[in-house]
């Protein structure tokens, strides 16, 4: 292998150095997420005011930024197989070389830091809004009696849902509402 080598140009074994730390670093990194590790790294810094550095700490999960982990192996695996491939099988010069390379990986950590953009769009805080019920036409599941809580039955925020309800409702003409009647929500239920 070094007798190999030694017989390529210093240019080329730049390019395999480059590419083959690149990978293997993304290798490790995907390794270590499938055990469960998180390279993640949290940091609390207590000022005149509370001020937590892990707020926006540039992980893939909260945001991408081009410095961050996934951007630079990505930047060094294209740069290396690039200038490599540039290099070697395009027989062009160093400088058109390296050139082709960099922009090889600047693209690369474009398209990685636009996916992760496209992940980040996807996630949802889950969290529901009870005052979007407001206004909701919901059904009686569990009769509501004067002095006492029943459930409804309502879709809030796309998800149906069962909720506890008072008999404050807007179509209450009648002490006690019945079940499997339909009312208009006045205010927020609970669980």
């Amino acid at each position: 292998m070094s007798e190999i080598l030694s017989q390529w140009p210093t240019i080329d074994i730049v390019f395999l150095a480059c590419a083959a730390a690149g990978g293997a670093a993304f290798l490790i990194w995907i390794a270590l997420q499938f055990i469960g590790a998180d390279l993640d790294t949290e940091v609390e810094v207590d000022v005149d005011t509370d001020f937590d550095a892990s707020e926006g700490s540039g992980s893939a999960d909260v945001s991408f930024t081009l410095l961050s982990f996934q951007g630079l192996s990505s930047f060094f695996t294209m740069f290396g197989l690039v200038g490599l491939a540039a290099h070697r099988e395009g027989e062009v010069n160093t400088f058109w070389s390296v050139a082709v390379a960099s922009l090889a990986g600047f693209a690369m950590t474009w398209v990685v830091a636009r996916l992760f953009r496209t992940f980040n769009r996807l996630q949802s805080s889950g969290t529901l809004q009870m005052e979007s019920a407001v206004g909701q036409e919901a059904t009686i599941y569990l009769t509501v009696p004067e002095s006492g809580e029943g459930k409804v039955q309502l879709t809030m925020q796309g998800r149906f849902q069962v909720c506890r309800r008072s008999p404050m409702v807007a179509s209450a003409s009648r002490p006690a509402l019945a079940c499997w009647s339909s009312v208009s929500m006045t205010s927020a239920p609970w669980w």
